[in-house]
């Protein structure tokens, strides 16, 4: 951050950056989103992203993640942060397809499948990797098991 000529601190525009952290940890500009995130998981329904490309779509899913994650310090000073229950973070899987190029059919398998691989040996929920029906459905009961372990409650 710079000073300007009044001594007013000038903040940098966080071009290219895509991670909440970082735009927040460098003092970056950031327009305040925080309070439509919580109305639109207090909401409870699904959603679709359609945007333009370089809309914002990924620092919108970063700032949900770190915000599920329960990174509070990185969330002071903006709308949400006396509205979120910080002592509940929530496990988050972030399965990205926007960096792959799926021209044959089993390029969907092979790259959600490596991204789950990925997630389960970096300690990420635990879960089969098998594509098939359920493939997921491990998922709850392996956040849950870890969460028990961590003396963080029952889970599910």
């Amino acid at each position: 951050m710079s000073v300007s000529g009044n001594g007013a601190a000038k903040r940098r525009l966080p071009i290219g950056i895509q991670t909440f952290r970082k735009i927040r940890e460098d003092g970056c500009y950031y327009v305040d989103k925080t309070d439509y995130i919580r109305q639109l998981v207090d909401s409870g329904q699904h959603y679709f992203l359609s945007r333009p490309r370089r809309f914002g779509k990924s620092l919108l899913l970063d700032t949900v993640k770190e915000l599920f994650e329960g990174n509070e310090a990185l969330f002071r000073g903006l709308a949400v942060h006396d509205q979120w229950d910080w002592s509940r973070p929530r496990p988050v899987l972030r399965i990205s397809f926007g960096r792959r190029s799926f021209t044959e059919a089993n390029h969907l398998d092979i790259s959600l499948s490596a991204q789950l691989d990925k997630a389960e040996k970096t300690g990420r929920p635990g879960f089969s990797l098998s594509l098939g029906p359920g493939a997921l459905c491990g998922l709850d009961r392996g956040a849950a098991r870890r969460r028990r372990a961590a003396g963080g409650g029952a889970g599910r």
